[in-house]
């Protein structure tokens, strides 16, 4: 089994892609498809089929997969900000 940089729980940043910038808990991780699936990120709409908890059908919102090197540790990507941004002259 490999080990990944993240894990289910962690805070992280998407640093790559459409969603560049968003933040979010993983809420799971798929290890042999090297993706992860973080809260509020790459929304897509799913079409529910009838059934007795929804009689008309439904369309619902879900997240998508993320390959896991589009993300960062929310932590490590502030620091590394934080180490980028530039420091006051002095005078």
């Amino acid at each position: 089994m490999t080990t990944f940089h993240v894990k289910k729980g962690d805070e992280v940043v998407v640093i790559a892609g459409a969603e560049k910038g968003k933040r979010g808990k993983i809420i799971s991780v798929a290890s042999k498809k090297q993706r992860v699936i973080v809260e509020g990120v790459r929304m897509m709409k799913k079409h529910m089929r009838k059934s007795q908890d929804s009689p008309q059908g439904a369309i619902i919102e879900r997240e998508g997969t993320i390959h896991i090197s589009n993300v960062m540790a929310a932590e490590k990507f502030d620091a590394r900000a934080a180490k980028r941004s530039p420091a006051p002259a002095k005078t």
